[in-house]
Formats: structure tokens, sequence, C-alpha cells
């Protein structure tokens, strides 16, 4: 019997968006580098912090839930991803305040992620025994 081939799609492309999450952190971390001690360089250095946990949380969950294809991972990668992307849709990509390009890429692997692990868990509810 072979592997159903979306979960892993699906795993692959929340992997990337986590790839590309801890880049991201790196880059604020370095920001609140360039800043002075105080209230704004603490909140930067929490934004790296937190991008790094989100990373981290939907590299882990792809690689041991998402590919699995489990309904617990599903949910999720799907929540958290979502809620961090639909952040930074709204306080920064709306506003202006980063490039479409490249700022673009990590929404695109979360609604690709996204879209492909719900055709997985579809697709396994289709082929479920009843």
């Amino acid at each position: 019997m072979t592997k159903p081939v979306l979960p892993m799609i699906g795993a692959a492309l929340y992997t990337v968006w986590g790839l590309l999450h801890l880049m991201a952190a790196a880059s604020v971390y370095r920001l609140a580098t360039s800043f002075d001690p105080g209230m704004v360089q603490g909140r930067l250095y929490q934004s790296a912090w937190n991008l790094l946990f989100f990373a981290v949380f939907a590299i882990v969950v792809a690689v041991f839930f998402n590919r699995k294809n489990t309904r617990t991972g599903y949910w999720l990668n799907l929540v958290v991803v979502s809620v961090t992307d639909i952040g930074f849709i709204a306080f920064v990509m709306m506003p202006g305040y980063l490039p479409v390009w490249p700022g673009v890429l990590g929404p695109f692997f979360w609604v690709a992620g996204a879209v492909v692990t719900t055709l997985a868990r579809r697709q396994e509810s289709h082929d479920a025994p009843r």
C-alpha cells in the first residue's frame, strides 16, 4: 500500500512556513539589537521570541503530526499558523511596512499548507471504511 502524498506535501508546506519564520525571528532579533535598551527593544526581542516559538511549533507539528495526517496536527497548525499570519497581514503587510515581495511568501505557504492538509483530511474521511 502506498503512502498518501497529500499529508507529506502539507507537512512540507508548513515546514517551509516555519523555516521562513525562523529567518524572520533572526531578522527581528537583529533589528532589536540596534535599539537602545528599553521598552521598544524589549518588545522587539519578545516578537523575535514569539516568531521563533511559532516557527519551531509549526515545524514540529508538521513533522510529527501533519505528515501522518492526524486530526490533532491538522487543527494545531491550522489555528496557530493562521493566527500568526493573520496578525502579520493585518499589522505589517496591510499598512505597507513590508513590500509585497517577499512578504507574501509566509501567507502563501500558510494558505497552501492549510488547503493541502484540509484536502488530505477530507480524503482520509472519504477513504475510511463505513
